[in-house]
């Protein structure tokens, strides 16, 4: 799942970001109850639409963004510390449902 900055050239990747080509549309998630609070003092809540994509090039690597990067198979994501709305979507991929999930 990535972050798209509207305002940003489609064509320019951010320096150590990964490539993907979008496969389809997974679904849209919102929830006017989880407030994001990011370490530095940033206040927002959520909307998303997380798209089914497949890796086609670039580098993973930290950002300003990240604590931590990494693959993680599958099978490990229940082992991982995730927000429920997060594991939500990933198990929504991981189902690959026919119709997207809209909420």
């Amino acid at each position: 799942m990535a972050r798209t900055e509207y305002y940003d050239d489609p064509e320019a990747p951010e320096p150590n970001s990964l490539v993907v080509a979008a496969s389809g549309l997974v679904g849209t998630y919102t929830d006017p109850k989880h407030v994001i609070a990011y370490s530095d003092g940033e206040v927002r809540r959520q909307f998303n639409v997380c798209f089914r994509a497949r890796l086609v090039g670039g580098t993973l690597a930290l950002s300003d963004e990240s604590l931590e990067v990494r693959w993680v198979a599958p099978a490990d994501l229940g082992s991982l510390d995730v927000h429920h709305t997060q594991r939500l979507r990933l198990r929504h991929a991981l189902e690959e449902r026919r119709a997207p999930y809209l909420g």
